[in-house]
């Protein structure tokens, strides 16, 4: 799952984009409010970690427009600012969960999850489509009960599948998806990964609807 991240400190900033990336994500990271807050217009989110003391323009302002302009995106305020009156006032401009500094990267990644999870409907914490589970914390695949090896790009594929069962997902929006500004990218690159799910969990698990994209299983 693709995420916005907008934090000032560079050690915080760094070391939530490596850890996040690491556990599966995919992060674009800005340290300047004017910036993050624009990168939400540009490209499809599926959570943002928000810090509230920002150069630019602070954290709380972004927010409250975000919000105002009709973004539906989950945001997880993370910051110093951890006294009950500034936690109030961050949930009541339109966030959806509060961590204070200092945190466990084990703590953001599952505050995510649950973000998104309830963003696209899915109180379980574990995702099944058929004999598949997927658990987003762990990134463990299982079929039949046994457990299948990707890689994490595949893994992501996946997930983004198993979050839109029944929904066509061009390779403009798989690409915007699983891939950073940052990444380079093949040409073919979905059709690879696509192939490699096929491979490994069933050549009808992903079906190709001519000249639009794929679906998960029947159209």
């Amino acid at each position: 799952m693709r995420i916005l991240l907008i934090e000032d400190d560079s050690l915080i900033g760094d070391g939530l984009k490596i850890g996040l990336e690491k556990l599966g994500f995919t992060v674009d990271w800005f340290d300047d409010g004017l910036d993050g807050k624009e990168a939400l217009m540009q490209a499809p989110y599926d959570a943002v970690v928000l810090d509230l003391g920002l150069p630019g323009e602070d954290g709380l302002d972004i927010l409250q427009d975000w919000r105002r302009q009709g973004h539906k995106e989950p945001v997880l305020v993370l910051t110093a600012r951890g006294d009950v009156d500034q936690r109030i006032v961050g949930l009541n401009s339109g966030a959806d969960d509060y961590l204070g500094k200092p945190f466990a990267l084990k703590e953001v990644q599952a505050r995510l999850n649950a973000l998104i999870r309830r963003n696209h409907g899915n109180i379980n914490p574990l995702i099944t489509y058929k004999d598949i589970t997927f658990n987003p914390q762990t990134r463990e695949i299982t079929k039949d009960g046994k457990t299948v090896v990707m890689s994490p790009r595949e893994i992501a594929l996946l997930e983004l599948f198993l979050l839109n069962k029944n929904k066509v997902l061009s390779k403009e929006v798989i690409e915007n998806k699983i891939y950073s500004w940052s990444d380079e990218v093949q040409s073919n690159a979905v059709e690879v990964h696509v192939h490699h799910l096929r491979k490994k969990l069933g050549k009808d698990i992903i079906k190709t609807i001519n000249k639009i994209g794929y679906i998960l299983g029947e159209a």
